[in-house]
């Protein structure tokens, strides 16, 4: 039983029995009873030039990478936008962020030359591109069409 995790349903209230493995690779969960999606990820997964392929390009939902770096005004300012995204879209869009100073290869890449930068990803390949901090309400518009 420790393999699994307990998520209780923000729709109907029931307590559904997540195996960890689904939580780790990011994969949907719906609740048994109604059928809503689970909240599964509550932070945003932190991508590197080694787990970028696995995590963003192989990964089964959309995923919204955010490139930022620690030095960057802007970047810190969309930093608690970018979570609660994680935590409204969890089950639907993987919600990743990318340290641009510490994963130049990942930004050489996809040709970062502006910070923020918002990727959205969907079937391992890039679908569109947000740079500049964007409100909250301007990323979900952008993301509407890509959530499962």
């Amino acid at each position: 039983m420790a393999d699994v995790q307990m998520i209780r349903c923000p729709s109907c209230g029931a307590t559904n029995r997540v195996p960890a493995e689904k939580i780790a690779r990011g994969l949907a969960a719906k609740c048994g009873r109604c059928a809503t999606p689970l909240a599964l990820q509550a932070e945003p997964l932190v991508v590197t030039d080694a787990s970028f392929a696995a995590d963003v390009e192989r990964a089964p939902l959309p995923v919204l990478v955010d490139a930022w770096a620690p030095w960057c005004g802007p970047c810190r300012t969309i930093a608690p936008i970018v979570a609660e995204l994680a935590r409204e879209l969890s089950g639907r869009i993987r919600v990743a962020k990318l340290n641009v100073d510490e994963n130049p290869r990942t930004a050489t890449r996809f040709n970062l030359r502006s910070i923020p930068t918002l990727l959205v990803f969907q079937g391992g390949r890039e679908v569109d591109r947000l740079i500049g901090a964007q409100p909250k309400g301007e990323i979900l518009r952008r993301l509407q069409r890509f959530a499962a």
